[in-house]
């Protein structure tokens, strides 16, 4: 018996202990990553709507200013689509020169897709269903709700 408590690790009860320490803070690390996870969205929602938003206007602000021409019939100014405002429009009494107002769409980061609801200037203002005269506005398609229980695509 001399040898064995010379001996060094850790007895059954000690690692019972220590795993229990380890599930409890497991257990209370998960929800916080989740939190972060879906803060992190929620911050990326904002900034890819803004970032669409603030083009749509722009593109409505160079209409109105005659840059890009006469509108469209039932267009009243606005994109007819978000393609539109990544491809370029040309500019009048100007060859062969675009004026591009996004890069590229931003990928909505609640359905991991650049297919974004869109509203027509036309359309109710909470309409889900998009009337396809222009592109006044876009919301996400994502029925998920926020911690503040407002969803995702009222925002």
């Amino acid at each position: 018996m001399q040898g064995r408590r010379n001996q060094r690790g850790l007895t059954l009860i000690e690692l019972i202990v220590a795993f229990t320490i380890l599930m409890i803070l497991t257990s209370m690390a998960v929800p916080l990553a989740r939190v972060k996870v879906r803060s992190e969205k929620e911050r990326d929602l904002r900034w890819s709507l803004r970032e669409i938003r603030t083009a749509i206007d722009k593109y409505k602000d160079a209409s109105d200013q005659g840059l890009l021409g006469p509108p469209k019939m039932d267009t009243d100014g606005y994109p007819e689509s978000l393609d539109q405002l990544v491809e370029g429009v040309k500019l009048t009494g100007q060859v062969d020169k675009k004026i591009r107002f996004l890069r590229r769409i931003p990928k909505d980061p609640m359905t991991n897709s650049t297919d974004w609801g869109k509203r027509s200037m036309q359309d109710d203002p909470d309409s889900q269903s998009w009337g396809g005269q222009n592109v006044f506005d876009v919301y996400t398609k994502s029925m998920d709700k926020a911690a503040d229980g407002t969803s995702y695509s009222e925002w």
